[in-house]
């Protein structure tokens, strides 16, 4: 699906004014943009569903009518941020040049889509990553999982 690594070719070149370059290759930010907009789609749809609980994780493990409080009270918080993140991610998707508030706003949305898509693939931290057939059925989540954390390292390297 994503016959590239960003580790070897480009994504994203700081630039000596404190700007970078975004030199992703089209069809990658393509694909960035469409799953962010799946994502926006189901966090504004669906704020329920289970693959969203890790970015929305309990802030009080022992009392549920707490946490369910709080989360009431932070979730529409959160999702107007993430919805926010998305749509300045959306909308440098065409550019050859971000400031850092942009880059940063690329880092976001990618490590909430490779949450989302790490809860689908029940990804713990214990988890060694498994060679995936491209004929397996969670072939093309591997595949985004992959991609999106290559890109995340690309974006920190620039950021270094």
């Amino acid at each position: 699906m994503f016959p590239f690594s960003p580790r070897r070719y480009p994504v994203i070149r700081p630039r000596a004014d404190g700007r970078f370059d975004l030199v992703l290759h089209e069809a990658h930010r393509a694909a960035i943009a469409s799953l962010l907009g799946e994502l926006d789609e189901l966090i504004g749809t669906d704020p329920g569903d289970p693959d969203l609980r890790r970015l929305s994780p309990p802030a009080y493990l022992e009392d549920p009518e707490r946490d369910a409080a709080y989360q009431l009270l932070a979730g529409e918080e959160l999702r107007t941020a993430r919805h926010a993140t998305i749509e300045a991610v959306l909308a440098s998707m065409d550019r050859s040049v971000l400031d850092e508030d942009q880059v940063w706003a690329w880092l976001r949305a990618l490590n909430a889509l490779r949450v989302v898509v790490g809860t689908k693939l029940d990804i713990t931290d214990e988890d060694d990553e498994p060679e995936v057939a491209a004929d397996h059925p969670d072939a093309a989540l591997w595949a985004i999982y992959d991609f999106t954390g290559e890109v995340q390292h690309a974006i920190l390297v620039a950021l270094g």
